[in-house]
């Protein structure tokens, strides 16, 4: 049974910097699609990120380019999110996700399976 499980959520003041953690139990994350979405409050779910194990691509949404990396490490079966700079606006609760196929759903928003979420406020 998949089980995403996301950490390193918390409180941290504009321009500060946080990484999140996905680890999994179940399956090996190396062989799929791992995104991160997010959910803000009195919004919907927009994507923030997916990195493809079909070809190592990692996607970015226009909020999220140049200030977000995504990363994976095998060794760890953990898909991390490293989040610099971050605004009031990124406030939000964010999960891990997959399709449990190899590349990042055409529509990145959406994903079949999902965490629990881990909070993320940015705030002074």
């Amino acid at each position: 049974q998949l089980q995403l499980v996301e950490s390193g959520g918390g409180l941290v003041q504009p321009g500060g910097s946080l990484r999140l953690s996905c680890t999994a139990s179940g399956v090996s994350l190396r062989y799929y699609g791992i995104g991160w979405v997010r959910q803000g409050p009195g919004k919907e779910r927009e994507e923030v990120s997916c990195l493809s194990a079909s070809d190592g691509s990692a996607f970015y949404s226009a909020s999220a380019r140049g200030r977000f990396t995504i990363s994976r490490d095998d060794a760890e079966n953990t898909v991390y999110l490293q989040m610099n700079n971050l605004k009031p606006e990124d406030t939000a609760v964010y999960f891990c996700a997959t399709d449990l196929t190899p590349p990042c759903p055409r529509n990145r928003a959406v994903y079949e399976y999902l965490g629990k979420g881990t909070q993320v406020t940015v705030s002074s």
